[in-house]
């Protein structure tokens, strides 16, 4: 079971639709503000070489995160 399914548990059907909906919307409000702010910080290097390395430079950073919030909930699993 998803951790979503485990908290609408018990939630009528429609509630349910309703809930995830506005989750849906939240999670897709965030994302673009997210492109957007990393869009508008490309947009302001001075040419296509620096462009490029500040994308990689993102991704690594944004992978580089994820990893940390994996190692983290392994930790949170293990401890549990």
């Amino acid at each position: 079971m998803t951790d979503v399914t485990t908290r609408l548990s018990g939630i009528p059907p429609t509630a349910v639709s309703d809930t995830l909906r506005e989750q849906w919307q939240r999670e897709q409000a965030r994302r673009e503000l997210t492109l957007g702010a990393l869009r508008s910080h490309l947009e302001e290097q001075p040419s296509p070489r620096s462009v490029r390395a500040c994308a990689r430079r993102w991704c690594s950073d944004i992978t580089n995160l994820a990893e940390t919030v994996l190692t983290e909930r392994q930790n949170q699993e293990q401890a549990e």
